[in-house]
């Protein structure tokens, strides 16, 4: 067998070279008589350290990287095989305080084994929750994910628990679990390292809440830019029906569940559940009107659990290990962990899964190391296109639902999205105007119209025109597509608009012959 050498397949690994990489490692293996395994495990999440070439040796796994193809002959002189000094080793994978200071529980297997490997899932705990769920009663399930306190990772924090109880409560035969992977906030990439790196513990949540509400067919609908995570996913789904975790008897609990992937279709409204399940249903993804929600009339009319993939994929380990096991992380009401997203101008860029709890400062200077330009931090953006900007004071808010809905911010997916001083923030402003102008559905005048008039306004700003005056046209246009639009596309477009006004009124203080500059 050899010496094992993994080589990361996932789509931010393979975007800077993990093919040629790993190709580069067998052919210096071969030109040296060495004998190597090469698996092509999923991402860490250590994204400036990408590729991250991992060697197993008799002390555990030994990290390399940032690493590219010319490198590798060094790598081997230095006898990295065996775990030897290099200007690119990071010592025990395990041990680089980026990782050793996480809390992973969904992402626990992430980087660790091969995405399709499903003996190695088993291995490392999956099914164990699936295999506990098929010899309960499906109030038990709904129960044991209720207490647990999960809440619905895509944004709305809304109490998974209940959602499930409210879908099981229905009469109808027929019901349907959704897997909302459509996953369009910039800064994020939980879901897709999910699909792409550990596809089974999506997979099994999604059974496991099919056992629990009585339904006998799920969809995930991915995002159309995301080919090797929907590859990935139709690949993980084969083998679980092979294996009799999917199908007419799901791990012998004598109840069918079927799974299908959809490929998205490219429109970030899709990520809106109703207009997700318009779009499942093959219409132009338009946004419904509430009520009814879809857990009484979802996917074809019936009774639907719409779920995104960090809740889905949160459900094993609350099977497995009990829901106070998952409970005990967290603060209160957000309970377990959250996967953070550290994205844009900020040095060490990656996925970190922490308790709710720990501060943004924790995040952006403790595991992002500042920002990659060594400028002054000046504001990140939580939770998505639609989220709204913090400052320099905010740095101490803790990172759960209520702490941000206190300070007039949210959640949301958990990207967070860093700027240094150089950012204009109002042309941040025109741009999340501009974003809803782009990506609405154009159902509702609010935020179809409203989009429009923002943006326009917001130039006029920029110019120095009438800018009390228009700065005042933009609060009152907020509040209407706060109040009067269907969905949170028009509804959350004022977040980011008003922070920025709220927070740096300096930038939207222009003086005509300053916009003329």
């Amino acid at each position: 067998m050899g010496v094992v050498v993994y080589v990361p397949k996932d789509s931010a690994s393979l975007s800077v070279g993990a093919d040629g990489v790993a190709a580069a490692i067998q052919l210096e293996a071969v030109a040296r008589g060495v004998e190597v395994t090469l698996k092509r495990n999923g991402s860490r999440g250590l994204f400036w350290l990408e590729p991250l070439v991992e060697v197993e040796t008799t002390e555990g796994r030994v990290a390399y990287g940032p690493v590219s193809a010319a490198d590798v002959p060094g790598l081997f002189e230095a006898g990295f095989l065996s775990g030897g000094d290099h200007a690119l080793a990071h010592g025990p994978t395990d041990s680089i305080p980026y990782l050793k200071n996480q809390e992973r529980l969904t992402f626990a297997r992430m980087g660790v084994i091969e995405p399709l490997d499903l003996r190695a899932y088993q291995a490392t705990g999956g099914l164990t929750g699936l295999m506990k769920a098929a010899g309960m009663a499906p109030e038990a399930i709904v129960a044991e994910v209720t207490e647990s306190g999960l809440r619905g990772r895509g944004g709305a924090g809304f109490p998974t628990g209940i959602k499930w109880k409210t879908v099981g409560e229905q009469p109808e035969p027929q019901k349907y679990i959704c897997c909302n992977a459509d996953e369009g906030d910039s800064g994020t990439f939980a879901d897709r390292m999910i699909m792409e790196g550990d596809p089974f513990a999506l997979i099994e949540g999604m059974a496991i809440a099919g056992l629990a509400v009585g339904a006998t067919e799920g969809y995930v609908y991915i995002r159309s830019e995301y080919p090797h995570a929907i590859a990935t996913m139709k690949a993980a789904i084969g083998l679980m029906r092979a294996a009799g975790y999917l199908g007419a008897d799901v791990a012998g609990s004598g109840k069918a569940f079927e799974l299908h992937v959809r490929r998205g279709a490219g429109a970030y409204i899709c990520g809106e559940e109703s207009s997700m399940l318009e779009s499942l249903e093959g219409k132009r993804g338009m946004v419904r009107a509430k009520p009814p929600i879809p857990a009484i009339a979802g996917l074809f009319g019936k009774p639907t659990v719409v779920n995104n993939v960090l809740s889905l994929a949160a459900v094993p380990t609350i099977l497995a290990k009990g829901a106070a096991f998952y409970q005990d992380f967290g603060v209160g009401r957000s309970r377990g962990t959250q996967a953070f997203q550290l994205a844009g101008n900020i040095k060490h860029g990656g996925l970190v899964e922490k308790a709710f709890g720990l501060t943004l400062r924790e995040l952006v200077e403790g595991f992002g190391g500042g920002t990659a330009t060594g400028r002054p931090f000046r504001t990140a953006q939580l939770g998505g296109p639609l989220g709204a900007y913090v400052d320099d004071d905010m740095l101490d808010i803790e990172m759960d639902y209520e702490s941000l809905a206190a300070a007039k911010a949210m959640l949301g997916h958990g990207g967070i999205v860093v700027f240094d001083d150089s950012v204009d923030m109002a042309q941040m402003a025109r741009f999340a105007f501009e974003f809803c102008e782009i990506e609405s559905c154009g159902k509702c005048t609010p935020c179809r119209v409203g989009a429009v008039r923002g943006k326009e306004t917001v130039e006029k700003i920029l110019a120095g025109r009438e800018v009390a005056k228009n700065i005042a046209l933009v609060e009152d246009l907020c509040e209407v597509m706060t109040d009067g639009s269907l969905c949170a596309m028009g509804g959350l477009t004022p977040m980011p608009v008003l922070s920025a006004m709220r927070l740096f009124p300096e930038d939207f203080d222009r003086a005509p012959a300053q916009a003329a500059e």
